[in-house]
Formats: structure tokens, C-alpha cells, sequence
């Protein structure tokens, strides 16, 4: 309570009589105009959670926070770009930012050494509360992926459970034997929670007024901050916030999915080789770009009920197309960006079988969902390539097709691009034509 009546201290007593001139127009009478940080401390006369602003002495232009705490002024440079901040969080108010700073003070002074043992005994491997939900969970997650998913279910007693935490949803997928269990880390994002929330890593009070923690925006799980530096990569997205198939990362696309590889590959793959192997110039040539937009949004909008056949699309130049851009737009290639140069240098060693050696050891590296989806499409590939009679594609006019498509430079680079165009070439070449030696 005594904190509550600090943060709650208002600044209108300490207010100059005179207008105070060149006051900036995103402030109010808490603004003092240019003063010294002495005069400063004089007008909050030592009340705890007392603020004002000041305009620096030295460096016109340049505003401060003046603020008592724990017995002392403390003074923070201020900032203003649409909203107030002084650090990383922003706010709609000079109030609420002395507000959420009081809290934040006083929490991390009065207990800094539990703070410091949060992490130390995380809830995060135990998660008792959640076996009793989850026999349920996993049975509901273990559905057809035809049917619908629920928002909630029901315990023993039929009492609704509205809200499934992202925690018990991983303790369910982490015991569903028919779950693929690729490695993947948090794409944890800065929230807001409205209401109470504890951290579902240490199970302790999220404390502030804005961004308390962060939520994990694939899966839901939400933390500390500085909890989020010691969660496992064991994210387990959840399909309800996928929004979309194409231009999602592959590795969470195959887990909110939990399949092998992305959908749009294998559904690609199985029309292409029933009707299209021996099409003449399969992948080089290609089909109308506003069909190949129309697999894309069915794909986006059907998920795996898109419907690609040979009734809705006769052309088999626009699902090579719409499989083509699926991989083009992946926000991470199939290829990553972090074996990108080793692949490069790979390819530029003279010797074939010390070649052939590099590469497979920089194939190791991928992560296993590209591996296997790269280890699939050159399945797959390699049967084209044994239509080329038919077709007149053989492996290194695929090699010039895929080599951009599956690999980009992290930079981006044109002239980067149009030096290693030879070498993305030669990498995919050798991967079709070596397909059964190097995966």
C-alpha cells in the first residue's frame, strides 16, 4: 500500500507559477523549462515518487526526468518519438511512464535477489499443473486435421477450461508419439498484457504497466524477459496463429502442422509426378502468373483441402510454378542463410570427391525440417531427370532453375547473386545427381 500511495503522488504542487516559455508541446505542467539538476531537487523537496521535467543547461533541446526514489533524485534522459521513453518501452503518457518506472524501481530494489534466483528453479520442465489436462489435450491434438480444432476442453467434472496454456499444449505435443520433434527456437515479441499474468517459465508475476514480458508469437508462451534467455528451443506453434502457408517459416509450418515436410511440398510433388514428368520443359517453363497467385491464396486460405488437380489447373506449368514460389518465398531459404557460404565454398573446390565430401558435411548443418525437405525435393528432381528424354530436363538445367530458388546470399547483394549464380547451379546439380549417396 505505501507503494501504491508513492506512485500516485501528483507533481501540480511543484509547478513554477509562471508559464514556463518553449515548453515542448507534448508536455505538460510537470515541464520546468531549463534548469539546473540542484533546482530540480529542491522543487521535488525529497517526496518519494515525485517527478519533473527539465530541459538540460548544457545541452539545449535535449530533455530529463527528474524522479525521487529511494531517497535520492535520480535523473534520465527523455525521449519522444510519437510516444515517451526513456529505455525500450514506449508510452502514451509522461504519467505512465513514471508510473511503470516506480513500479519497475521499486520491485527490482526491495527484491533484486529473488529477481536473480527466478530462473534458477523454472516451473518450465515440471509443469505439474498441467498433467491432469493433459491425456485430454493430447487426444484432442491427435484429431484428423480434418476436423476443427477446439478453443477449449473439459475436465472430469465437465467444467470448461476456456483458455489451454501454451504450456500444457507443449506438454501434450511433447508426449503424442505422432508429433515431429524438429528443433525450434520462441519468436518471442515484446506484449502487453491487459490484467494479471504470470511468467509461464518461472511462475512469477509479470510486473509493469506496458510490455511487461514477451510472448512467444508462434506458440503463446509468455515470459520474462530475461526468462526467455533460458527457455529450450522447443517451441511447438500452434495453428490457430498461422495465418498463412506461404512466406511462413518452414520449420514452423511443418510443426503446426506436424508433418514432415510443408504440405505445399508433398501436395506439389504427388500432382507433378502423377500427370506432369513428362512435360516438355517441366520447371523451366512457366505457367500464367495470375493462376499460380490462385494456388498460392488456396493454399492460404485451404490449407491441405486445396484442391490443385488437373480439373481446376490442366496446366502442370502452374503447380511447378506455385511450388517454385513457395520456396521463393521463404523468409528463410530451404538452403539457410547461415550454410549459404560454406555451400558457396563447397562448390568451389576442384576435386569432385572432396567436393562431393564438403558438401555433405555442410548438408549436416541444415536444420532437419530443410534437410528433409531438401532431401524430398531432390527425390524428386532426380525422377524428373530420368524422364529427360521427354522433358529435356536433366540436372543441370534443374541446377539452373532451383539454384537461385533454394539459396540466397544473406546479404542482399545483385552483384553478389550474379557471382555465385555458377556455384548455386552447381550445388543443386550435384545434390540431384547425387541424391542417393548424399542423403
Amino acid at each position: 500500500m505505501v507503494f501504491l500511495k508513492m506512485k500516485c503522488l501528483s507533481v501540480g504542487s511543484y509547478q513554477e507559477k509562471k508559464q514556463v516559455e518553449n515548453r515542448p508541446k507534448y508536455y505538460g505542467r510537470e515541464f520546468h523549462g531549463i534548469i539546473s539538476r540542484e533546482k530540480a531537487d529542491e522543487l521535488l523537496g525529497g517526496v518519494e515518487g515525485a517527478y519533473i521535467l527539465r530541459e538540460s543547461q548544457r545541452q539545449p533541446g535535449c530533455y530529463t526526468l527528474a524522479l525521487r526514489f529511494g531517497n535520492q533524485t535520480l535523473n534520465y534522459r527523455l525521449f519522444y518519438d510519437g510516444k515517451h521513453f526513456v529505455g525500450e518501452k514506449r508510452f502514451e503518457s509522461i504519467h505512465d511512464l513514471v508510473t511503470d518506472g516506480l513500479i519497475t524501481l521499486y520491485i527490482e530494489t526491495k527484491a533484486s535477489e529473488y529477481i536473480s534466483k527466478m530462473t534458477t528453479n523454472p516451473i518450465y520442465e515440471h509443469i505439474g499443473y498441467a498433467t491432469l489436462l493433459r491425456e485430454k489435450v493430447s487426444r484432442r491434438l491427435s484429431r484428423s486435421k480434418n476436423e476443427s480444432r477446439k478453443a477449449s476442453v473439459t475436465n472430469e467434472e465437465h467444467t470448461p477450461v476456456e483458455k489451454i496454456s501454451s504450456l500444457v499444449r507443449r506438454a501434450a505435443l511433447t508426449h503424442n508419439d505422432n508429433h515431429f520433434n524438429y528443433e525450434k527456437t520462441h519468436n518471442f515479441k515484446v506484449h502487453t498484457f491487459r490484467g494479471p499474468h504470470w511468467c509461464e517459465y518461472c511462475a512469477n508475476f509479470m510486473w509493469g504497466l506496458i510490455a511487461q514480458g514477451v510472448r512467444c508469437s508462434d506458440c503463446g508462451l509468455n515470459v520474462h524477459k530475461q526468462c526467455s534467455k533460458h527457455v529450450p528451443n522447443d517451441c511447438q506453434p500452434d495453428l490457430k496463429r498461422i495465418k498463412k502457408v506461404y512466406c511462413c517459416d518452414l520449420t514452423t509450418l511443418v510443426k503446426a502442422h506436424n508433418t514432415q515436410r510443408p504440405m505445399v511440398v508433398d501436395i506439389c510433388i504427388r500432382e507433378i509426378e502423377a500427370r506432369g514428368l513428362k512435360s516438355e520443359g517441366l520447371y523451366r517453363v512457366s505457367g500464367f502468373t495470375e493462376h499460380i497467385e490462385d494456388v498460392k491464396m488456396a493454399f492460404d486460405r485451404d490449407g491441405e483441402k486445396a484442391d490443385i488437380s488437373a480439373n481446376i489447373y490442366p496446366d502442370i506449368n502452374i503447380i511447378t510454378g506455385a511450388l517454385k514460389l513457395y520456396f521463393r518465398d521463404l523468409p528463410i531459404p530451404v538452403i539457410t542463410y547461415d550454410t549459404y557460404s560454406k555451400f558457396i565454398e563447397a562448390a568451389k573446390i576442384s576435386n569432385a570427391d572432396e567436393r562431393l565430401e564438403a558438401v555433405h558435411e555442410v548438408l549436416m548443418l541444415l536444420p532437419p525440417a530443410h534437410y528433409e525437405t531438401l532431401r524430398y525435393l531432390m527425390i524428386h528432381l532426380k525422377k524428373v531427370t530420368m524422364n529427360e528424354k521427354d522433358n529435356f530436363m536433366n540436372a543441370e538445367n534443374l541446377g539452373i532453375v532451383f539454384g537461385p530458388t533454394l539459396m540466397r546470399p544473406p546479404e542482399d547483394s545483385t552483384l553478389t547473386t550474379l557471382h555465385d549464380m555458377r556455384y548455386q547451379k552447381l550445388i543443386v546439380q550435384i545434390l540431384i545427381e547425387n541424391e542417393d549417396v548424399l542423403f
